[in-house]
């Protein structure tokens, strides 16, 4: 597969959505984290949680826009507006499935707060794929 094809060329194909997926992930994760880190450390881990999720929307702002303009090649809804409410509550969920593992992870198991959200976000990764291509992004 020439380079093209993996990063400029818009496909169907889902080993290739999947590898650009894996790449805006990793970019919204770096998002993520840097935020939670900042917070966390210059505000202390009182409100993990609330951190937690300040830096997990952050991070699914730069999903959205990667996924709708580069990762997913078809779009099922004709509305933007639609669109951004399925993919938002995608989001919700992610968000609520990550703040379960943080709480879990960090709170009550007492694992390092990055760690805690190093699995959480592996997690979440693959519900958020599987739910954005199936759901949103499929005709």
């Amino acid at each position: 597969m020439k380079p093209r094809q993996l990063f400029k060329e818009k496909t169907a194909n889902v080993w290739v959505q999947l590898f650009r997926y894996g790449l805006s992930g990793f970019a919204a994760t770096a998002v993520d984290f840097l935020i939670l880190t900042i917070l966390t450390e210059f505000f202390g881990e009182d409100l993990l949680l609330l951190w937690t999720a300040i830096a997990f929307i952050s991070g699914l702002s730069v999903t959205y826009i990667l996924s709708t303009h580069w990762v997913f090649d078809s779009h099922r809804f004709k509305s933007k507006a639609a669109e951004a409410t399925a993919f938002l509550s995608i989001g919700v969920v992610g968000l609520l499935l990550t703040e379960f593992f943080m709480w879990l992870l960090a709170e009550k198991i007492d694992i390092f707060y990055l760690l805690s959200k190093l699995i959480a976000s592996v997690l979440v990764f693959i519900w958020n794929f599987t739910a954005k291509k199936f759901i949103v992004f499929h005709k």
